[in-house]
């Protein structure tokens, strides 16, 4: 289909694509036009104070006046952004999903934090690119995204950092999604958003008003005050820092509908896991009725691990049921399930269920999809 190529696009020409991304909707210009407007702003505020308080009327009006310009300045710039045209419609790609981590589970729409690898359509004229976006996803979808999957999305060609997952593709997008591979493409190509950037110089913006503002303070210093207090000294906070090689953390759960089977508990068990540990990839993973455990080590790379959200855990109670009846025992007594990373050759996670009662121990296996590969009965070797 194409988009393999599309991901192995010189390494240059997409950092030039996202530097362009980057370097627009102003740019350093217009932020440096910000830090002005904002020195200008605040030292006009501070002649209107002073103004007042030293009853200079020269000044008064010299504050109200240059406030006044920067009121119309604003409006006339206000009408002249909602003449502009409406932005382009949104085209529709296909991604490789690098990472994902789910953020809450309160309720069924879970926000999950998406890295992407977007390959656009040769039509498009557009090499791969990375990026990092958030969207609620439903907890019964959420089975369906793992990382190295390809997922299609929808983006904006003026703003590609607008990236979208499409829940629910055309079956023509489907199928191009199931045949898809895409390489994955250099963090160097991570476009984001240059509003998000913004926030930086939100804060030099309002460093410049309270510098315009004690600029003209210190000017009328001696009419203002008759004596200065020098500022506090403050003792710099000290800070300490621990890091461990492995780790491991497990939770109970109590109450009404408390164990794990219920629909969304093992997920949301999960997810508070996770937040424990500081991260989604563990080397073990155990579930029973109602305590949840998992082990890991942070030296091993991704592939040699099991990614958190990556589990069908929307499945894992239908193969407790299944294993519990069809396995030869009849009464059973407790079921555990044991989570770990595959043995490798592109292998997901293994999946084994068991279950004990009088006649003793049974299990199936299953594969990262909630498929079971194999069975092993009640004396059954």
């Amino acid at each position: 289909m194409g988009m393999a190529g599309q991901g192995r696009r010189g390494a240059g020409e997409v950092n030039g694509v996202a530097g362009e991304v980057r370097s627009g909707a102003g740019g350093l210009p217009a932020a440096l036009r910000l830090t002005v407007l904002c020195g200008v702003t605040g030292a006009a505020l501070a002649a209107l104070v002073v103004g007042v308080i030293l009853k200079d009327v020269p000044v008064l009006v010299t504050g109200g006046g240059v406030l006044a310009l920067l009121v119309l300045l604003a409006f006339l710039g206000g009408r002249r952004g909602a003449g502009r045209d409406a932005p382009p419609a949104r085209r529709t790609a296909l991604a490789r999903i690098e990472d994902l981590r789910a953020t809450g589970g309160e309720t069924a729409d879970v926000p999950v934090t998406f890295r992407l690898t977007v390959a656009p359509e040769p039509a498009d004229e557009r090499p791969a690119y990375r990026v990092k976006i958030s969207q609620s996803v439903n907890l019964v979808d959420i089975p369906a995204y793992r990382p190295g999957g390809i997922a299609v999305v929808e983006y904006r060609p003026d703003k590609p950092w607008d990236v979208r997952v499409v829940t629910r593709p055309t079956p023509e997008w489907s199928r191009r999604a199931e045949a898809a591979e895409i390489d994955s493409v250099p963090e160097s190509t991570l476009v984001s958003d240059p509003d998000a950037v913004a926030g930086s110089w939100c804060v030099v913006g309002l460093v410049a008003l309270l510098a315009g503002a004690a600029l003209v303070v210190l000017v009328f210093r001696g009419e203002l005050f008759t004596s200065d207090d020098p500022p506090a000294a403050s003792k710099p906070p000290s800070s300490s820092s621990s890091s461990s090689r492995t780790f491991s953390t497990s939770t109970t759960v109590s109450g009404p509908s408390s164990s794990l089977l219920t629909f969304g508990r093992m997920r949301a068990t999960a997810m508070e896991l996770e937040t424990r540990v500081g991260t989604a990839y563990v080397t073990a993973i155990t579930i029973e009725d109602h305590r949840m455990a998992v082990r890991g080590d942070s030296a091993l790379p991704p592939a040699e691990t099991v990614h958190l959200q990556s589990l069908p855990y929307e499945l894992l109670p239908g193969l407790v049921r299944e294993a519990r009846t069809t396995l030869g025992v009849r009464d059973p007594e407790s079921w555990r399930i044991d989570v770990t990373p595959g043995t490798g050759g592109g292998l997901g996670p293994r999946v084994r269920v068991q279950v004990s009662g009088a006649e003793g121990t049974a299990h199936l296996d299953a594969d990262a999809t909630g498929r079971v590969t194999d069975r092993r009965a009640v004396g059954v070797s």
